[in-house]
């Protein structure tokens, strides 16, 4: 961890800033062995049980260190295997077995849009700017973004978005299924605190076997689905939670994770 990635953990909440303001927490390579770094805590610390991802200053994250694209000692190959290490942190964090909120203020721009379409739920303020930008400089899109944008608003949709580069408001990114809901932005941070913290009660289990699961559903059939749902249902019910969160029905006692309460 170094101080181009901030994480704070309170009340079963993990919140990880992104703190490059001045640079508009564009990603190099310090924030991007940061966040490598930090996945193992999120994953494996059972205290844990939602993650706010978040931009210090007024952006989110304004995409990859352009500058140090200009880094001679890379070349060929050095920079697929550049692209395969950042390709295995970044599934880590799209299949993270946690709830993920994206607090979303100001751009989020190329890898920064990608982190974005990483996260469970989105939440933006009318600030926010969403642009796959990659095409601007020659290149196309990374961080798993050629993966995931299309599974987020169509094949069709996705190809306008890369090809035209244009930016993305906070509504039409919610109309487009991108962003979960749009907040002011003095409330953001709250906001997205209060919605992590509503998955206090819940079974981080069953909520991270039902998110690796659906993760999958574009590519396997509904036999496959089926089989894993199967497999996941055997084992969610030998858990304390499961038995607990029924002996509480039976005993009209209450449940153990609401979402209004």
């Amino acid at each position: 961890m170094n101080d181009t990635l901030l994480l704070d953990v309170n009340d079963g909440v993990a919140v990880l800033t992104l703190n490059r303001p001045a640079q508009k927490n564009a990603l190099d390579t310090s924030m991007r062995v940061a966040i490598e770094a930090a996945l193992p805590r999120l994953r494996d610390d059972g205290n844990i049980k939602a993650v706010v991802m978040r931009g210090a200053g007024d952006a989110f994250c304004a995409g990859g260190d352009v500058a140090g694209m200009l880094d001679a000692e890379l070349k060929g190959l050095a920079w697929r295997d550049r692209l395969r290490a950042l390709n295995r942190w970044f599934g880590e964090l799209v299949n993270l077995e946690k709830p993920v909120i994206a607090a979303v203020d100001g751009p989020a721009f190329g890898a920064g849009f990608s982190l974005v379409l990483a996260a469970d739920f989105v939440v933006a303020t009318p600030r926010a700017k969403f642009c796959a930008v990659f095409g601007r400089i020659g290149l196309v899109p990374d961080l798993g973004a050629m993966y995931l944008l299309p599974r987020a608003v169509g094949l069709q949709r996705a190809k306008e978005i890369v090809f035209t580069t244009r930016v993305l408001g906070a509504d039409e990114a919610k109309a487009l299924g991108i962003v979960f809901e749009i907040v002011e932005p003095a409330d953001l941070q709250a906001h997205a605190l209060a919605l992590a913290g509503r998955f206090r009660g819940a079974a981080t289990g069953a909520l991270g076997m039902a998110k690796t699961i659906m993760n999958q559903s574009f590519q396997l059939d509904r036999h496959a689905m089926a089989e894993l749902e199967a497999y996941a249902q055997t084992v969610c019910r030998d858990t304390a939670h499961h038995q607990e969160a029924v002996q509480r029905f039976v005993d009209k006692q209450p449940p153990l994770f609401s979402w209004d309460r």
